[in-house]
């Protein structure tokens, strides 16, 4: 099963992907986890994102494109993946169509309200990089890490003014994509309001229609 994620930061994509990538044997693929990887493995490719990265520049689409291509070619993507933050451009979806035939996009939406509700009720643990929030998931003591007792931060880009700014960059990179792919009659939009559980659950229902 061929599966591309969109929606905006805030919808919970990578939460319900962690869980179908289970339900469905096939592995998430996330563009923000290859470039880590590759910079951590210090590959030729992760080498030049490091260096693009470093200037402050965007990742060109070829060099994004590359890194799924050779991700494609391991083992546990035989039977399929979840892709998640690619394509970004009509380029790279041009691109993906080349490498794989998709049997979905699901597109996950959420209000621009509960967006900015959901984020902006984020914190985390500075050392372990582990998650929390005030509303959905808060920590035993508020404030502070369970496991390490730190004191909890809420992020920079996890404040108001900076989650919609992130969610105009978002719209306007993504409306052609949504526009491209329901022209393919391949996308599939799930409302995202609901708990994880609810929308896995319509998930399912999409993808084995």
């Amino acid at each position: 099963m061929n599966l591309v994620f969109l929606g905006p930061p805030g919808a919970g994509k990578g939460t319900i992907a962690s869980e179908a990538k289970n339900l469905f044997g096939i592995p998430h693929i996330s563009t923000g986890d290859l470039f880590r990887s590759h910079i951590k493995g210090e590959t030729e490719l992760g080498k030049q994102v490091k260096t693009i990265l470093a200037a402050g520049d965007l990742v060109p689409d070829s060099v994004t494109i590359e890194m799924v291509k050779q991700r494609f070619l391991e083992s546990d993507a035989q039977n399929g993946f979840i892709l998640d933050g690619f394509p970004r451009t009509i380029a790279q979806a041009d691109a993906l169509a080349e490498m794989k035939p998709l049997d979905a996009v699901v597109n996950f939406v959420l209000d621009r309200d509960l967006i900015v509700k959901r984020l902006s009720g984020r914190r985390v643990c500075k050392s372990t990089g582990k998650t929390y929030h005030i509303l959905y998931n808060p920590p035993k003591r508020e404030g502070i890490d369970d496991e390490t007792g730190e004191p909890l931060i809420q992020r920079d880009d996890d404040k108001p003014e900076a989650i919609l700014n992130r969610l105009s960059v978002y719209e306007k990179q993504t409306e052609p994509l949504i526009a491209y792919y329901r022209e393919k009659g391949l996308l599939v939009d799930i409302d995202a309001s609901p708990a994880p559980e609810v929308v896995l659950e319509a998930l399912v229902k999409v993808v084995q229609k």
